[in-house]
């Protein structure tokens, strides 16, 4: 069952987390914190019999320069032995539905890695589609 992710859900979304991003990237502290505390995330569970197989997180971007929200999915993540049973696609499509029944939006966001195909044809048959916006990052050293 898909649903919102709720503060019980903190230690198997840390497994999760450590599977999808390797370990030692947040706490079960962090975790619950936001979950009760963050209004902009929103993040999305696959709840197999209490056993979580997926997340995605939205996150609820905002400027005084536009009326609505401008949500940008960042994570998508589905455990390995349930992959290829159209999970990834109903959380996305509930994540979808949640934000515009609670948030003024008219568009989505995403980013994913010009080198997973698997995950772009999945974006793409959802609707989602490539555009002329050009991603930037910079890493910050904290040691200069």
């Amino acid at each position: 069952m898909v649903r919102k992710a709720i503060v019980d859900d903190a230690e198997q979304l840390r497994i999760l987390n450590n599977e999808f991003n390797g370990g030692g990237e947040t706490t079960i502290e962090n975790i619950k914190k936001s979950l009760m505390k963050n209004q902009q995330e929103v993040v999305i569970v696959d709840d197999e019999n209490g056993v979580l197989t997926g997340f995605v997180c939205v996150q609820l971007k905002r400027s005084f320069c536009y009326n609505e929200y401008m949500p940008e999915i960042t994570e998508v993540y589905v455990r390995s032995g349930y992959r290829k049973q159209g999970i990834a696609s109903k959380m996305l499509v509930f994540a979808e539905k949640y934000c515009i029944e609670n948030y003024p939006l008219h568009q989505y966001e995403l980013l994913t890695g010009e080198e997973n195909p698997i995950a772009q044809s999945l974006y793409e048959k959802l609707g989602y589609t490539k555009d002329t916006e050009i991603h930037l990052s910079k890493l910050i050293n904290r040691e200069e």
